[in-house]
């Protein structure tokens, strides 16, 4: 019988003999049969009944697609339709924090596994859990919740008070006035008192203060993120090197200070102009839209205004070291509980969705009206949001939020710091001087071992003109932390400001060797070089020279300190190359009439020449009598010289330039004012000589000396070193001009701000 095929048609499983029709199948285990069949039937793995013996390759893979295709489409799933809340699952990992970092890492890991210690939580302000601070306790909301973890974000515990620096030669403040004489800032609560003092007051008949280098002002310095928001500064654990502020042991921060402008507009000035200090102004200043833009001028712009500035950063390695603290604690334990909610916003805000972060923020403080963090971060919507608008409405509702924030119960030590002083700080920005050294004193009154904030109670006093109580403080300081620089720098210089010349010197050099952050400013090289030239120390130059090196000062002659890069810089000037020819004719062409005007003043008993009083002069009797003032003229001067004013009212480049005067000077016999410069670049001044001795009087400019002629116009640049001898045996009598530099451009001479 011939061989039986099997049902898919391989070869049969035969001997090699012939085979009969037995109901027992063969069951050849030959391996040597060469059959065709044999060698299909191995091939494809079947058995004699044509049974596959298990999955081909090609079958394997396809199974395996399949699984792999289902696995992405369920994690596609889980996700599009947000099966699984991850952030609630992180979040709830944060019970597990062992080193206070605000999650759960390795290093809680290490922590619960016994490598390494437990970190002491830092204790939360005040003590007693549910009770507000009874000072601040005006806006408290009552409402349900647990309390603290801390946010990731490396919060800078210093407030943008950093930031400040002070200006002298009798730069005003720039305040914004909110309501009459008297009346407290809606926004400054229980802080506020009336800052009806740090308004500006117009002149009187020849009271002038044109270079009043002892005085102290606020700059707002700020990076063109808006000041660099603090929060913005993220300290990363696995990222030590990252560009952060540095935080000092007592916890102030520091930015360093980016090449920045303030660009003042004719109806919208938010509180400081120009990055060169707040200035004054006798107009009311519109809340509802007027805020200062901050302008990130590109380096190879000619021509762009530059404050003095103060190093805010530290080289040195060690320090830098040093400094890298732990991060502070923001979040209670019932902010914990909602820290995926706080974060989301927070994402918002930092990715400059400021008007939804807002939203969410304000939702937030609606479903949890006891939770700091979501306070705080609406006030942060609101400040970016002010900047963003340029509204000081928004920027007082911020101020407000911030009191807020540090009111609520339970609010972390570190949340209340940063709040009040970023507080503090907004408050100055409006001019709110007084507002913003009463949340200074609660501060210390709260941290009384933070030194930072003692030292910035002492900028505090000297903003508002209280030099005795900010000596107070700054004394107390170096009692306790004898190598404070920013101490020292600040104490030398208000025993300067009191003419205790030789006691500042030590106290200046030595807080600008320190290094300390906000020591490396000019101002401080500024007074330590000119109280060393009153007392004849010649390493004067050598403190002007490094000041110059370290990008203080123009040159070592050029020391003034609110500069617009790019004008021509020279001591002396002919008319042909200021290009105001005409005002300089008509000048020599009506001396005698202005000459004859001003002793006519001089002759009244009215006392309308006032003494300088800005510590100018070494020895000797110098007087003034101002017709306009910072681009304003002073009409009841006006009246006892109508035909000099007449004269110049047709020159608006010296009657609108207000960065200067116009002014009469009587010099007399034995006077020596010392050697000096003007605060700007951005001036040229023209002396007229009117009544001058036949000799004994003469003027430097740098290193160049000249005199005066009676009828003919002296023109030098003021920011250059310059210093006047009257030894003659009469009275010297001049007329001051200043004009806006020739360079200056039309949009720049409207919007710099008044010095």
């Amino acid at each position: 019988m011939a061989p039986r095929k099997n049902a898919k048609g391989g070869g049969g499983n035969s001997s090699s003999s012939s085979s009969s029709s037995s109901s027992s199948p063969s069951s050849c285990t030959s391996g040597g049969s060469s059959s065709p069949g044999a060698r299909r039937e191995t091939k494809h793995g079947g058995h004699k009944n044509g049974r596959k013996g298990g999955l081909s390759g090609s079958s394997f893979f396809t199974w395996f697609m399949v699984i792999a295709l289902l696995g992405v489409w369920t994690s596609v799933a889980v996700v599009w339709f947000d099966l699984v809340d991850y952030e609630e699952v992180l979040g709830k990992l944060g019970i597990y924090d062992a080193d206070g970092d605000g999650d759960f890492d390795v290093d809680d890991a290490k922590v619960l596994l016994g490598l390494k210690e437990r970190s002491a939580p830092k204790p939360t302000v005040p003590p007693e859990e549910a009770e507000p601070y009874p000072w601040l306790q005006d806006q408290v909301l009552e409402g349900p919740g647990p309390q603290n973890i801390e946010d990731e974000v490396q919060e800078q515990v210093q407030s943008l008070l950093d930031e400040t620096v002070y200006a002298e030669h009798g730069e005003d403040l720039h305040q914004e006035q909110d309501g009459p004489a008297g009346e407290l800032q809606p926004e400054d609560g229980v802080f506020a008192g009336s800052d009806v003092d740090d308004r500006y007051e117009p002149v009187g008949t020849g009271a002038v203060h044109e270079e009043t280098e002892d005085s102290y002002h606020v700059e707002e310095t700020a990076s063109p993120a808006y000041s660099r928001d603090m929060e913005d500064m993220i300290h990363e654990q696995e990222n030590p090197d990252s560009s952060e502020p540095v935080v000092d042991d007592a916890g102030r921060t520091y930015q360093e200070a980016d090449d920045v402008t303030y660009q003042e507009y004719d109806e919208q000035a938010f509180g400081p102009s120009e990055n060169e200090g707040t200035e004054t102004s006798d107009n009311a200043v519109d809340d509802s839209n007027t805020i200062l833009e901050e302008v990130h001028v590109p380096p190879a712009e000619e021509q762009r205004e530059v404050p003095p500035e103060t190093n805010k950063k530290t080289d040195d390695p060690e320090k830098k070291e040093k400094v890298k603290k732990k991060k502070p604690k923001l979040l209670n334990k019932f902010d914990k509980t909602i820290k995926a909610e706080l974060d989301a916003a927070e994402k918002l805000r930092k990715r400059g969705k400021i008007e939804e972060a807002m939203h969410v923020f304000e939702e937030l403080v609606q479903k949890y009206p006891q939770s700091p963090r979501a306070r705080y971060g609406k006030a942060k919507c609101e400040d970016d949001l002010a900047e963003k608008k340029r509204s000081n409405e928004i920027l007082r509702r911020a101020i407000k939020t911030y009191q807020e924030a540090a009111s609520l119960p339970d609010v972390p030590a570190d949340l209340v710091k940063l709040s009040l002083k970023r507080r503090s700080d907004r408050q100055q920005f409006l001019g709110h001087m007084r507002g913003s050294l009463l949340t200074l004193q609660k501060l210390v009154q709260l941290f009384p071992d933070d030194t930072s904030l003692k030292n910035d109670l002492g900028v505090g006093y000297l903003l508002i003109g209280d030099n005795d109580s900010a000596k107070k403080v700054y004394e107390e300081v170096l009692n306790a932390t004898p190598n404070d620089g920013f101490a020292k720098v600040h104490y030398g210089f208000i025993l300067k400001a009191q003419n205790k010349i030789a006691e500042s010197i030590p106290y200046l050099k030595e807080g600008i060797e320190s290094g300390d952050p906000g020591t490396d400013d000019g101002r401080f090289y500024f007074h330590l070089g000119d109280a060393m030239q009153r007392v004849g120390n010649k390493e004067a130059y050598k403190w002007y020279e490094l000041g110059h090196q370290r990008g203080h000062f123009a040159s070592v002659w050029q020391r003034s300190l609110y500069n617009v890069h790019g004008l021509k810089a020279q001591p002396w000037w002919t008319p042909k190359e200021t290009g105001y020819m005409e005002l300089v004719k008509s000048l020599e062409r009506n001396w005698k009439l202005i000459r004859d005007e001003g002793l006519a003043v001089m002759d009244r008993a009215q006392g309308l020449f006032l003494p300088e009083d800005e510590n100018l002069r070494e020895k000797g009797d110098w007087n003034q009598f101002t017709l306009w003032q910072q681009g304003r003229k002073n009409e009841n001067a006006c009246k006892g010289a109508p035909k000099t004013c007449s004269l110049l009212d047709k020159f608006p480049e010296t009657t609108g330039c207000r960065r200067g005067q116009i002014k009469y000077s009587v010099m007399q016999p034995g006077t020596h004012v010392w050697p000096h410069t003007g605060p700007t670049n951005c001036r040229l001044r023209m002396h007229l000589g009117l009544v001058i001795p036949k000799e004994g009087c003469k003027i430097r400019c740098a290193n160049e000396t000249r005199t005066w002629e009676e009828g003919k116009v002296l023109i030098f640049d003021d920011s250059f070193e310059h210093e006047v001898w009257q030894d003659a045996t009469s009275f010297r009598l001049i007329f001051i001009v200043d004009v806006w530099h020739p360079e200056l451009t039309p949009h720049q001479r409207r919007s710099l701000p008044a010095i």
